[in-house]
Formats: C-alpha cells, sequence, structure tokens
C-alpha cells in the first residue's frame, strides 16, 4: 500500500497554532538525521501502536487506519466513506461544529481525516503540554462523531460542487470510464467522492452505522512520533479507541486483476495526447516485489534516469516527462505507465514506450542500471520517507498495514543489496511479457497537425 494519509488540515489562527507551525518548521532537520528507533506499544485494550519517541521538539504526530475504506460503501451510496472524513471536526460528543473547532484551535492542534479504496484514515499533531485537551478532542472525533445536519449538507454540496466541476474535466471523465473498464463490477470501479445521486441519498443515519461497523479495535493501525513515551501513550490509545467496539463488521471485498489485453480510444479534441498503459503488478508481500521495484525504477519510475525518460524526452523530445509506478492496493496489483504527447505524434510515441518495454522484457537491465537504482532506493528512502514527524508516523502506519514487520527498516537494506540481476530480469519478463490495457485521451492518431 502507498502512503494513503494526504491529510487535510485545517488552517487555525491561534497563538498556540502558529507555534506549532513554526516548531515543525524545523522538525524536519532534526528527525532526519536521527535513527529511527521504533517501539510496540499494546495498551491495557489490547490496541497496539508503533512508538518513536523523540523529544527534540515538543510535538506528538499521531496517524492510524481503519482497514476498509470507500470498498465498503453500501451499492447505491456511493461517496459514503468520503463525505464521513469531511465531518469528524465538524462536531462530536457535546461539541457542536463551532464550539469543536474552538476547542480545536484553543488546543492548538491539527486535525485531519481522509479516505482511500481500502482505509479511513486519520491524524493529529499536538504541542506535548497541550496534549490533554488535545488526545480529548480526538477521542470525541473517533468516537462520538455527531453528523449534524447541517454540516452534514454543507460539507456534501462541497463534494457535489467538485463532482459537477470534474464533469467538464475530460480527464476527470476518461479516468473514472478507464476504471470501469480495467476493474469491471469490482469496488474500486466505483467513484469514491460518489455521485450527485448517490450523495443525495445518504443520511446521518447512513454514517452512523458506516462508523459504527468500520471503526473497531481489530482493524486499526496506529504509529505516534515525538514527545511522549510508552507508559503516556498506553493511556492515550485506551483514551482514544478504548470505547470503540472490538470487532468490525467489514463486507468481504475480492482480489480483482486489472483487465489487460484491451485498447479504450476516448476521443477529445485536445492539443496533447494523453496516453497510459496498465501492466500486471506484484502484490507488496510477495518474494520479488522488490526485485520488481528495482525493475520499474529503472524502467520509469527514476525521474531523470529512467530508460523511458531517455528514449521519449532525452532522445526524440516526444513529451515533457513519463514515468511509470508499482500501485498495490489491498486487492490488486499493478503496473502503470503514463505520459502526455502532442497529438500528432501520439501513436510514434506509443511506439517508443512499446518498444522500450518489449526490449526490457526481453533482456531485462544492465548491471549498471541495477547498481544506480539500488543506490537510488537506499539512499532515498530516508528523504521520503523519513523526513518529518508526521512522515515517519504515516512510513510505519504503511508499514504495519503492508504487515513488513517492525524490524523492516533495518532488514530492508540487506533485503535490497540481495536481489540478483537474474531477479530483476525474471520480473521483467513476468510483468512486461504480456498485452498491456491501453487508454488513449485526445483525437484520433493522425488528426492533429503540428
Amino acid at each position: 500500500m502507498t502512503t494513503l494519509l494526504a491529510m487535510r488540515f485545517k488552517t487555525l489562527a491561534s497563538a498556540a497554532t502558529l507555534m506549532l507551525a513554526l516548531v515543525f518548521l524545523v522538525l524536519p532537520a532534526v528527525v532526519a538525521r536521527a535513527e529511527v528507533r521504533i517501539q510496540e506499544v499494546k495498551s491495557d485494550k489490547g490496541i497496539t501502536a508503533w512508538l518513536v519517541e523523540d523529544y527534540s521538539v515538543p510535538i506528538i504526530a499521531v496517524k492510524f487506519l481503519f482497514d476498509g475504506g470507500s470498498t465498503q460503501d453500501p451499492v447505491g451510496k456511493e461517496g459514503l466513506a468520503n463525505l464521513m472524513t469531511g465531518l469528524f471536526d465538524e462536531g462530536a460528543g457535546d461539541l457542536d461544529s463551532d464550539a469543536f473547532q474552538i476547542k480545536l484551535d484553543e488546543a492548538g492542534a491539527e486535525m485531519g481525516f481522509n479516505e482511500g479504496n481500502d482505509a479511513v484514515g486519520g491524524g493529529m499533531r499536538m504541542l506535548a503540554e497541550r496534549q490533554d485537551e488535545a488526545f480529548e478532542l480526538l477521542k470525541l472525533a473517533v468516537e462520538k462523531p455527531r453528523f449534524d445536519q447541517a454540516p452534514l449538507d454543507r460539507i456534501r454540496s462541497q463534494i457535489v460542487n467538485g463532482i459537477v466541476a470534474g464533469a467538464r474535466v475530460p480527464e476527470t471523465q476518461a479516468a473514472r470510464k478507464w476504471a470501469e473498464a480495467i476493474y469491471g463490477t469490482h469496488p474500486y470501479a466505483r467513484p469514491d467522492m460518489g455521485t450527485e445521486k448517490s450523495l443525495a441519498t445518504i443520511t446521518a443515519d447512513d454514517l452512523r452505522a458506516f462508523h459504527k461497523a468500520n471503526f473497531a479495535r481489530e482493524n486499526i493501525h496506529v504509529a505516534v512520533v515525538g514527545a511522549i513515551d510508552a507508559e503516556t501513550l498506553k493511556k492515550r490509545l485506551d483514551q482514544v479507541f478504548g470505547a470503540l467496539p472490538e470487532k468490525a463488521e467489514l463486507r468481504p471485498v475480492e482480489r480483482v486483476e486489472p483487465r489487460l489485453g484491451q485498447t479504450m480510444h476516448i476521443e477529445y479534441p485536445l492539443p496533447q495526447t494523453s496516453l497510459q498503459l496498465v501492466y500486471p503488478g506484484v502484490p507488496r508481500e510477495a518474494p520479488d516485489f522488490l526485485a520488481a521495484a528495482l525493475m520499474e525504477h529503472i524502467l520509469g519510475g527514476g525521474t531523470f534516469s529512467s530508460r523511458l525518460f531517455d528514449e521519449v524526452r532525452e532522445k526524440r523530445g516526444l513529451a515533457y516527462s513519463i514515468s511509470s509506478a508499482l500501485i498495490n492496493q489491498e486487492h490488486s496489483s499493478s503496473l502503470i505507465i503514463g505520459t502526455a504527447t502532442r497529438s500528432d505524434r501520439a501513436a510514434e510515441t506509443l511506439g517508443v514506450i512499446r518498444e522500450v518495454i518489449r526490449k526490457m522484457a526481453e533482456e531485462g537491465p544492465t548491471a549498471a542500471e541495477l547498481d544506480a537504482a539500488k543506490k537510488y532506493m537506499l539512499g532515498a528512502y530516508a528523504i521520503n520517507n523519513l523526513d518529518s514527524s508526521g512522515a515517519i508516523a504515516g512510513t510505519l502506519v504503511d508499514l504495519q498495514t503492508d504487515k513488513l514487520g517492525i524490524d523492516y527498516m533495518q532488514r530492508r537494506i540487506e533485503l535490497i543489496n540481495a536481489v540478483t540481476l537474474d531477479d530483476v530480469k525474471a520480473a521483467a519478463h513476468k510483468l512486461l511479457s504480456v498485452d498491456p490495457a491501453i487508454m488513449i485521451l485526445g483525437p484520433n492518431f493522425g488528426e492533429s497537425k503540428g
């Protein structure tokens, strides 16, 4: 699972919040130089969290995920999980929306929630000296959200406005059709924001039922970084999450493989044509995942050093950028390549891409390419994942959901170095020697003249 928590934090204007923001400007440099020592903390009620103590600044960052996400939206009520995440700070317990926001501001804390296909996530950043107030507000939001009608209608209206605006954007509509073509009737094909029709059917009772079914102690993953010790954290875990039901009531979701071997051409009079190719992926827990990840980096993951960038951008000037990515969701995996080019050169660009892929599938990378990819993956990890308390907390949650183990950061170097050239060649042949799914958004090839 890719890092799932792109938190939508509200802007707060109090002096305490200003202090919090200033402290965070200093924190990344401090944390990035420190060795990450992870403790497993288990509360009296059985809630487990991974903790990194750091007293260099008086800040505590908390991040958590509840398994489930938009795949749990009932049919006909798509967008339910997404709507719910916009309402956690719009009133909880005895506090209505305004009162809750005032308390949050006074506590000098930032809180946010978001949803993905496979999880609903949340997080809070707080001053250590104000943690009593902050954790109590987080407890109310997690345990007793109000879902009052006025904020429900307001947040729903904001989402609908976004959907209406998206309907006028070709790329947005193409992505919707593409998801349906790739995933068929699987929940991954549904719009996680919902539709105007589905959102109109959602009631406060629907939100309460979803919250009760999805927010439970057994399906939560928690990480905490900052100025808090293990014994204190044990009490905070039970304070925030201890009153939730023990068991979740999640609907089963089947695994789905992308429907390959198809080409979808969505004609639209654009000056550029967008191209997307989908190949099989590798589950994160698979033994050959790191071999596939190294191969993908050499193919298109390296921003300025990949084969695709070299052939498409540097040698021919066909596109400004081109990239690839291994996408791992709970119930599906894929390798995706994407670019945009002048419409009159789209056929040429697609041909170059497929030739690069064919050569990689048949021959694999060189030893020099693999060595460079290993050095990048080893060196970039801390920069991309450990440069702030929030980033560390998010990384720890990802490691939990991917079931990689609390010692993964220590084992990772050895695991990457153990990957051989033959391993990477085998991964290239396995993933790329198939007929991909291709989406083309733009005019028919040859229609546009330069």
